[in-house]
């Protein structure tokens, strides 16, 4: 999904004409934009979605080591939010949003599972408890995947951990 912005103008005439609203307001007096407030080795410098996928995929990892034939060629899909034909769908039959999604291996696809970012993130008061919920999200995919429960992709599954 890409996103496209259209900012108003804030200045009229020949000299703004000449420039995008972006480089008028990042480049002034001509000194060129600034450089990085953290060195990207650090961890401050990783984006909420870079923090995400790194949970999502460490619990992955831990559910692939539990079950490794079946998960062998699991794909993992992180979408920021579900698609409007879930939402509906999920609306009539009175149910919340949706968190993710689960698709069995067919002779074309191999098994799928696909998590949603911004529901994933509403879920957690705060940054400490979302590991935890993003783990419970994992068990709960790879348990419906699998048709085993998540307390056995998970022997952690529903309780809290400390990191």
């Amino acid at each position: 999904m890409s996103a496209r912005f259209v900012f108003p103008d804030e200045e009229s005439g020949p000299a703004a004409q000449g420039r995008s609203f972006l480089n008028r307001r990042r480049n002034r007096h001509g000194r060129g934009l600034r450089g990085a407030l953290l060195v990207q080795t650090l961890p401050g410098s990783r984006t909420r979605e870079e923090r995400f996928q790194d949970l999502v995929f460490e619990s992955v990892e831990e559910a692939q080591s539990r079950f490794e034939r079946e998960l062998s060629e699991l794909e993992v899909n992180i979408e920021l939010i579900p698609p409007t034909a879930g939402l509906l769908h999920g609306a009539a039959l009175g149910r919340g949003v949706p968190v993710g999604q689960a698709f069995a291996r067919t002779p074309r696809n191999p098994p799928i599972i696909t998590i949603f970012r911004r529901p994933v993130e509403d879920m957690s008061d705060d940054a400490a408890e979302l590991p935890d919920i993003v783990n419970d999200v994992v068990a709960e995919l790879v348990g419906e995947l699998l048709a085993v429960s998540p307390e056995d992709v998970d022997p952690r599954y529903g309780r809290p951990r400390r990191r």
